[in-house]
């Protein structure tokens, strides 16, 4: 626990490790795991520890409670009427949502439910989503007057450009099939499928090679931009220093020897 003043203040962001999987898990359940300035910094806390760790090669984020995450606590965000002060920012959102879109390691968001507006940036920053099929989706920003500024940067990079104009513009509700039609999940599943969706998906991931992950992440968000013979050229130079490197030919030994590559936990 934190303390705060010698009073002991509950984490509302807990954290344990498996078999090379680092769970995440938001527990605000009473604001609908709102980011508010507590949970950001508990939340920014346990992602720096989980890209520390040796031993975590997988991230896995998700809430308790139904809803995934709500956004922002607009009661922090509220100024009261004759205040000369300004809402509180919650700076460490930007750095929470690089800090999942740079991360080396893959996370995978477990939606335990519902999300909506700056919760959907969390969302769009991960590497996978997945959602139970009862789950809803909404950008609600431009109903309460503001934008979905900070988000668009890891939205805008998922929605097909027509959805993301419909659903931002309009801040319509939309449910988790069209969710995943649009970009923003991986998939959408019955509930009780859920759990095994997320491990079918932390079980393959566990079986690549940790450099050959952080560069896999990173070529698939650069290559289409670059253009095609510059691209061959930078990928042909990046294939040969793979298959050369000591990861690569533990991978080749692995296969040919019929045995599960050394980065595999419990090999």
């Amino acid at each position: 626990m934190n303390t705060d003043g010698g009073w002991p203040v509950e984490r509302l962001v807990h954290r344990e490790v498996s078999g090379g999987v680092a769970t995440i898990t938001m527990d605000s359940p009473r604001n609908r795991n709102a980011l508010s300035v507590r949970l950001l910094g508990d939340l920014e806390d346990r992602l720096n520890w989980a890209l520390a760790e040796e031993s975590v090669r997988v991230i896995v984020l998700t809430g308790t409670g139904p809803v995934f995450c709500a956004g922002a606590d607009l009661k922090e965000q509220r100024i009261e009427p004759g205040s000369a002060h300004e809402a509180p920012v919650t700076a460490s959102f930007p750095e929470i949502m690089n800090l999942i879109w740079e991360s080396p390691k893959p996370v995978v968001c477990r939606l335990n439910g519902t999300a909506r507006a700056g919760g959907l940036g969390l969302v769009a920053a991960c590497d996978f989503a997945i959602a139970p099929d009862t789950a809803s989706f909404a950008f609600t920003e431009v109903r309460l007057g503001v934008v979905p500024a900070m988000i668009s940067v890891t939205v805008l990079r998922r929605l097909d450009p027509r959805a993301a104009a419909e659903y931002l513009l309009t801040g319509e509700t939309f449910d988790a099939a069209r969710a995943q039609e649009i970009g923003l999940l991986t998939r959408a599943v019955p509930e009780e499928d859920l759990d095994a969706t997320v491990a079918h998906y932390t079980g393959m991931l566990l079986r690549g090679g940790p450099e050959a992950l952080a560069l896999t992440k990173q070529l698939v968000r650069t290559v289409p931009a670059l253009p095609v013979e510059e691209g061959l050229r930078r990928m042909a130079e990046l294939s040969a220093r793979r298959f050369t490197s000591a990861e690569g030919q533990e991978g080749i030994a692995a296969f040919m020897e019929k045995r599960p590559a050394s980065w595999i936990p419990g090999s």
